[in-house]
């Protein structure tokens, strides 16, 4: 079969997208798109062995001849450019996060339905081995049916600040709320039980110096308690908590998953432990699998960042594209099902902790009670219903927190080394 003809928007997910169809050999990229066009010559002059246009203007990268776009622009932006794109006749791969408001998850659910392109969410954690394992394992029933789990993202972004901001006081990671990036948390453990989530409590850890001398405005973490469509529960934690964590654990009604912690030094979050009966009732003194789950292409995926995922949900898109029936890709309503528990977390927050629902926007009746709702952070988004970053008010920061940040960028910038670390934790994370 041919290969998938991709076009890029974020110059330097294309590098990364280069390498994935070297490896995988079904897709081939033919143009990026990037409004900084400084890193457009630089990615020229990387990558001049291959055919690939360049654009600055996303107007122009559009009419470009290609099957599919990978979205890797900044994370609160991703949801009008995949509704142009598959108006375009394009396929999309989005990367976090799906939309920044409900008018946009309206918008962008509408557009997949009415246009028939295929929208695939790159919540790459998903598809880490061992929570890509718990899939497969809940699926087959090995710990029976879901009644709670644990899932941790916690990352200080700290030391990397100036290289994902660069000094700028509009920067959606300096202007998000404490529950917004939640997908790489709460994503997993949806993806494993295929449940819908029906409604939230949130939580809003405190504002302190580490966010303030970055910048950023939001509270330190966010935590969503969240209930499943079974009557379920899920216990998500994510943030700038000053040491990293990725953990996943789930229950089920004859035992359990999880994977390790990172400071077991058992291989970190690679690692699975299973701890089942054969049947409800039994309890059984079993002694715990525990094991590094391997899969067909790892030999491919290796190379690859977070544990050869972002390799595996690339595979998978296109595989989609290419006709392939067990390719696994998130669809438009999952992707929502990953994102919503952390917006209406932050209302719950706004409303001093309240239970509040979660919309089943699968549904057309309810998607019109939240047509014009443009409610966020984002001030050229959300018009009159413009939200604080932080329950009690959106902090003033000093212009010369972010004139330092600049600086620390720039300096960064003038050597080749800054500028690979820049591009590493770019493209649209």
């Amino acid at each position: 079969m041919k290969k998938i003809r991709i076009g890029v928007m974020g110059v330097y997910r294309g590098t990364s997208m280069i390498n994935y169809c070297k490896a995988a050999q079904n897709a081939e990229v033919v143009a990026v798109c990037d409004k900084w066009e400084e890193a457009l010559e630089r990615h020229k002059e990387i990558n001049k062995e291959f055919q690939i246009a360049y654009y600055s203007r996303f107007e122009d990268f559009i009419q470009h001849d290609m099957d599919a776009v990978v979205l890797a622009n900044y994370a609160n932006e991703h949801a009008p450019f995949a509704i142009a794109a598959m108006k375009a006749g394009k396929h999309v791969f989005s990367e976090v996060l799906p939309v920044q408001t409900m008018k946009e998850a309206v918008e962008l659910i509408e557009t997949v339905e009415e246009t028939g392109m295929t929208y695939a969410y790159g919540e790459n954690y998903c598809y880490m081995p061992a929570p890509y394992e718990m899939r497969k394992l809940y699926r087959a029933g090995k710990i029976g049916e879901f009644e709670y789990g644990e899932c941790e993202y916690i990352h200080n972004t700290e030391p990397m600040a100036p290289s994902t901001t660069y000094g700028d006081k509009n920067h959606w990671r300096n202007n998000m709320y404490s529950t917004f990036y939640c997908t790489h948390s709460v994503g997993p453990l949806i993806h494993i039980t295929g449940l819908r989530p029906v409604s939230v409590v949130g939580f809003e850890g405190t504002m302190n110096e580490r966010n303030l001398r970055t910048g950023c405005k939001a509270g330190q973490f966010g935590i969503e308690m969240i209930t499943l469509e079974n009557g379920g529960i899920i216990k998500s934690v994510h943030g700038k908590l000053y040491k990293d964590s990725i953990w996943y654990s789930v229950y089920g009604g004859k035992g359990r998953m999880e994977t390790a912690r990172e400071d077991a030094r058992a291989d970190d979050f690679h690692r699975l432990y299973v701890n089942a009966d054969a049947y409800s009732g039994e309890y059984k003194n079993n002694e715990p699998e525990n094991y590094l789950p391997k899969r067909e292409l790892d030999h491919l995926s290796t190379p690859f960042g977070h544990g050869g995922s972002d390799f595996y949900s690339m595979y998978h898109f296109v595989e989609k594209l290419r006709g392939n029936r067990d390719a696994d890709t998130i669809d438009v309503y999952e992707a929502l099902d990953m994102f919503l528990p952390g917006m209406f977390a932050y209302r719950s927050i706004l409303q001093g902790g309240n239970k509040v629902s979660i919309p089943d926007i699968r549904k057309k009746e309810v998607r019109d009670l939240y047509r014009e709702d443009t409610s966020c952070t984002d001030r050229k988004v959300a018009g009159d219903m413009l939200l604080p970053t932080f329950s009690k008010g959106t902090p003033e920061i000093d212009d010369s927190v972010y004139t330092y940040m600049r600086q620390r960028w720039q300096e960064d910038m003038r050597s080749e080394s800054g500028y690979a670390a820049m591009a590493f934790s770019q493209g649209g994370r």
